[in-house]
């Protein structure tokens, strides 16, 4: 049975298969989201070469430029799902960020490009606030952040759809074919999720578990008539949440920083494998879809498990499990990139995402769980727009903007040695000016076999330095969600 209703006036029930089946079309949907969102980070050095970019403008596409409307948008698309249709716009949203994929295989420069990607940020923006307002009103809230979890499992499964495949396509055909193959699927999957998924009631998760009595009928509270003022006063609501206690926002602040060294370091880590070990692009792709597909997906699975398991003995746990697994993984991550051989690094890099990822699923668990069903599409959306907007947006932006100077100092320095002293000398890298010489980062057609090897050795110096520097953002996420834990068991008790 998918659906089936209670006595007239009463709640829709729905069975655990039919939840389990719309769980895995907002999974799909999120997949398709990520493979969209990221596969610029695995194709981006062939773009780099064939429209002569620098690492900052790699960074843009893949950060700010897809961020900013992404960001901003998602929060009147959020106040419009807290009162209409989520499962709507998530199919619309779908349609959308796959068609404007799809195009980006036909930009021709640098500014075709970032106008397709802010393309692809306004249909995203409708994803995830309204999914995870769907899910907290599927799940009860003892397992919101283990369904939570299974929906951000999307993340590292897009992640390596979007790395194998995406590599694989670049290399083959070219990486105009990858961005139009894995855009035009998520049509198909917006016309699925828009026939199979049913809208539910507000908050009929929050329904007592036992047979239904009369008290327990959901009956949707009646939306206010609209009003700028009202919308507002809506917003500060939720925000007062956010910000104004002290769990949610170490919590608010341990996801965005976490994140931001998430995204910084993971759009330079392909190039970094080109750069430095002489990888193609189909062998990049896979060994990146591998490393996220294991490590992130089992990280990911675990946080939001687990802690709804502890969350059961203290909630404090929330907080615990993100602070802890951050801590740990922030060491086995840098470890990894001081490793000379490919192999060893990528066999180490398959350990820290089980610990690092286990802060998503808590933190969206316990942001859903601090509000009323009324403002959860609200909550997701302020919460990745403070998260994107500085992690999406800026992570790419800085580590590609680390590269740039960091390469022009090694260009002009060849025989410097460690990270400190590269970044102290940067800002005066020498006379050479490293963008002229090494276009794109490699040598100017022509020129010497000399040349060849001091951009390459640069660029692939400057990569691994910019990445473990944006790792340690990671050190600094845990430590914020160690503070989200005082207070924490007060917080969610207050909350019911």
């Amino acid at each position: 049975m998918g659906q089936a209703r209670a006595p007239s006036g009463e709640a829709p029930l729905y069975s655990k298969g039919y939840k389990a089946s719309v769980l895995a079309l907002l999974l799909a949907t999120y997949t398709f989201n990520f493979i969209d969102r990221t596969i610029i980070a695995t194709i981006g050095q062939a773009i780099k070469v064939d429209l002569h970019l620098s690492d900052t403008q790699l960074g843009l596409l893949g950060g700010l430029y897809f961020a900013l409307l992404y960001t901003i948008l998602g929060i009147p698309i959020a106040r419009l799902a807290e009162r209409w249709n989520r499962v709507s716009i998530i199919s619309l949203s779908l349609v959308i960020w796959s068609g404007f994929t799809a195009l980006c295989g036909s930009a021709a420069s640098f500014a075709q490009l970032a106008l397709y990607r802010f393309g692809v940020g306004v249909g995203e923006a409708g994803c995830s606030p309204p999914s995870h307002s769907l899910i907290s009103d599927y799940y009860e809230p003892k397992s919101r952040a283990s369904a939570l979890s299974i929906y951000s499992f999307g993340i590292p499964l897009g992640t390596m759809f979007g790395a194998i495949l995406g590599g694989w396509l670049a290399q083959t055909f070219s990486w105009r074919v990858a961005f139009v193959i894995v855009g035009l699927p998520g049509i198909l999957l917006a016309l699925l999720v828009k026939l199979i998924v049913k809208e539910p009631p507000r908050g009929h998760s929050e329904i007592k578990e036992r047979p239904l009595e009369a008290e327990d009928v959901v009956v949707e509270p009646a939306k206010p008539p609209f009003s700028l003022a009202g919308e507002f006063r809506e917003l500060g609501a939720v925000m007062a949440v956010l910000f104004g206690k002290w769990p949610v926002l170490h919590m608010m602040l341990g996801v965005t920083l976490a994140s931001f060294g998430s995204y910084g370091s993971g759009a330079f880590l392909p190039p970094y494998l080109v750069r430095g070990f002489g990888l193609n692009l189909a062998q990049v792709g896979l060994i990146v879809g591998l490393i996220a597909g294991f490590s992130a997906g089992i990280g990911t699975l675990v946080g939001g498990f687990l802690t709804d398991w502890a969350g059961r003995r203290s909630a404090k746990w929330y907080a615990l499990v993100p602070a802890i697994g951050l801590l740990v993984a922030t060491p086995i991550y840098i470890v990894a990139y001081l490793q000379p051989d490919w192999k060893t690094m990528a066999l180490i890099l398959l350990v820290p995402g089980i610990f690092h990822y286990t802060y998503l699923a808590p933190t969206f668990g316990v942001v859903q769980n601090s509000v009323e069903p009324r403002r959860r599409a609200t909550a997701t959306a302020l919460l990745f727009f403070f998260l994107n907007l500085i992690a999406l947006g800026g992570g790419p932006v800085f580590t590609g903007w680390l590269i740039d100077h960091l390469a022009g100092f090694h260009f002009n320095h060849p025989q410097a040695g460690g990270i400190f002293g590269a970044l102290g000398g940067m800002f005066s890298a020498g006379p050479i000016d490293f963008a002229n010489a090494c276009p794109g980062g490699i040598a100017p057609k022509g020129a010497g076999v000399e040349a060849a090897k001091a951009c390459g050795a640069a660029m692939a110096r400057a990569t691994q330095q910019g990445i473990i520097v944006t790792l340690c953002f990671y050190a600094w996420a845990g430590v914020h969600y160690a503070l989200a834990a005082i207070g924490m068991v007060k917080h969610m008790k207050s909350r019911g």
